[in-house]
């Protein structure tokens, strides 16, 4: 396994052969059957390559749960869960809130929003095929069954808004927002994940744009608003919603101390 990491190639093992790293530990004399050796040769191959560890294992954590992932979807990072923080402090006070994930992918924020509070109804929709069935497969394995998920371009397949019974208490969304040209793109697992997902092949502003323009034709009086974004967008996606006459406009750090996630309030 040469060129790996020793916690990737262990990984890596674990994955092909089914046993725990103390039972690799304790059984380091068992040979690997011929199916293994070449699972285990194919996988080291792309990780060589560059694919990344969570296409290779099908797998990452996020919010202290496993989620399936495939290159349909993006792969969850740690800042996105900055956004579930700040979704979960506005549904607090909130009884049997409507929730909307635009842009689901995996299901990582509306899964884990479904799970931290059962009693919400939780929509999730997507425009790719094989995106929403990884998040809906996620659902069924975490347990998630107060949700309900659809094909839909942004806001399009979703009913109009007109019956104020169907408007969501709260809409959020991780959409593409990585500028077209934009050298990321082409390093790093960025490389290996669904382009249009990552980037709206424009400015990087024009999908959060499309969500807030859609948005208060859903959102019930006193909804919220809240979105990911890139490092250095955080004041262009506040000045969005303010000239959308969102009021309480913030923006919340990540991990690495930029400002990931920017939301605001609907009038009441």
């Amino acid at each position: 396994m040469a060129g790996l990491p020793t916690l990737e190639a262990r990984m890596l093992l674990t994955h092909v052969t089914g046993l725990s790293r103390t039972q690799l530990i304790t059984r380091d004399s068992d040979h690997l059957t011929a199916a293994q050796h070449e699972a285990l040769s194919t996988l080291l191959a792309r990780r060589l390559a560059g694919e990344p560890m969570a296409y290779l294992l099908g797998e990452r954590e996020f919010y202290g749960r496993t989620f399936h992932v495939t290159p349909d979807v993006l792969i969850p990072r740690p800042d996105t869960e900055i956004a579930v923080e700040a979704v979960l402090a506005r549904l607090e006070p909130l009884e049997s809130p409507r929730v909307l994930d635009l842009g689901t992918g995996s299901g990582a924020l509306a899964v884990t929003i479904a799970c931290e509070r059962p009693d919400a109804e939780v929509w999730a929709t997507d425009i790719s095929e094989g995106a929403l069935a990884v998040a809906q497969r996620n659902a069924q394995a975490l347990g998630a069954t107060n949700m309900h998920f659809r094909i839909s371009d942004w806001y399009a397949a979703l009913p109009d808004g007109t019956d104020p019974a169907l408007r969501f208490d709260l809409i959020v969304s991780n959409p593409p927002y990585i500028a077209a040209g934009d050298p990321h793109l082409a390093e790093g697992d960025l490389r290996f994940e669904p382009i249009d997902a990552l980037t709206d092949h424009g400015d990087g502003l024009s999908d959060l744009a499309a969500i807030v323009a859609g948005a208060a034709a859903r959102l019930a009086p006193g909804g919220w608003l809240l979105m990911e974004h890139g490092y250095d967008q955080a004041a262009a996606t506040r000045a969005l919603l303010e000239r959308a006459g969102f009021a309480e406009v913030f923006s919340a750090r990540d991990l690495g101390g930029h400002e990931r996630c920017t939301g605001g309030r609907l009038a009441a």
